[in-house]
């Protein structure tokens, strides 16, 4: 089986764009212990299917500023009843749908930036009559200039899978207390071959959670179905 790396296609011709923000956050860590002075956290971890709204306590995942670390394992302790078996959390975490506004034109796959993606649902139906695994997609909430406005959903994908030690730099490492990472993307990237997951075409790599990564299956789901505006390239496994 072979896996690879999606991205957006700039050649692709649609016209979208779209900017928004999560509903909730678990927040990013101020000066965490383990890694020192600084803000530490991304929202490539991305949940968009939870729904927090039964909380006591909602607003402080409406506020995505940095918190120290105690906050963080807190908040992070009540929403874990929330999410998927298995899921993987880190410091600014997004949950619950995308707000905000789009405009133009968009084609079956869309991404706006290396680590986000956006499936219309027919797109996302035809993958799934097709035999793509574990492919689940999450309502937006963006509002649309024009009429007919797509339905875009955002899927929901798996935290599976470690980028191989010969690719990291020998000092790598990750904080025990926050879970940040000190090290940038290796340039390529290689991955461990003996953490990929077998039962789902689909996720975010959690060794690297901006990459996405699809399976040979995915991509020639999409090849022959003939769906646009992602581009992908093999990436090398040990």
């Amino acid at each position: 089986m072979k896996f690879y790396r999606a991205r957006r296609d700039p050649s692709a011709p649609h016209s979208g764009n779209l900017s928004g923000i999560y509903k909730w956050y678990l927040p990013p860590v101020l000066d965490c212990p383990g890694c020192g002075p600084g803000v530490f956290g991304t929202d490539t971890f991305r949940y968009p299917c939870v729904d927090l709204t039964g909380l006591p306590n909602l607003r402080e995942f409406e506020d995505p500023s940095p918190r120290p670390l105690e906050v963080y394992l807190r908040l992070r302790e009540q929403v874990l009843p929330q999410l998927p078996p298995g899921a993987v959390l880190g410091p600014g975490t997004a949950l619950g749908p995308m707000v905000g506004r789009a405009s133009g034109s968009f084609g079956p796959l869309f991404m706006h930036d290396p680590g986000h993606l956006e499936i219309r649902r027919e797109a996302l139906a035809q993958l799934q009559e097709a035999g793509v695994r574990g492919l689940r997609g999450c309502p937006t909430e963006l509002r649309f200039r024009g009429k007919s406005p797509p339905e875009l959903l955002e899927p929901q994908l798996e935290i599976r899978g470690e980028l191989h030690r010969d690719c990291l730099p020998a000092d790598a490492k990750t904080c025990e207390r926050c879970g940040s990472k000190n090290y940038s993307l290796p340039d390529p990237p290689i991955l461990d071959a003996a953490t990929l997951p077998g039962e789902v075409d689909l996720f975010r790599l959690a060794g690297w959670s901006s990459l996405i990564i699809a399976t040979e299956r995915f991509v020639d789901a999409v090849k022959r179905l003939g769906l646009d505006g992602v581009v992908f390239r093999e990436v090398q496994m040990r």
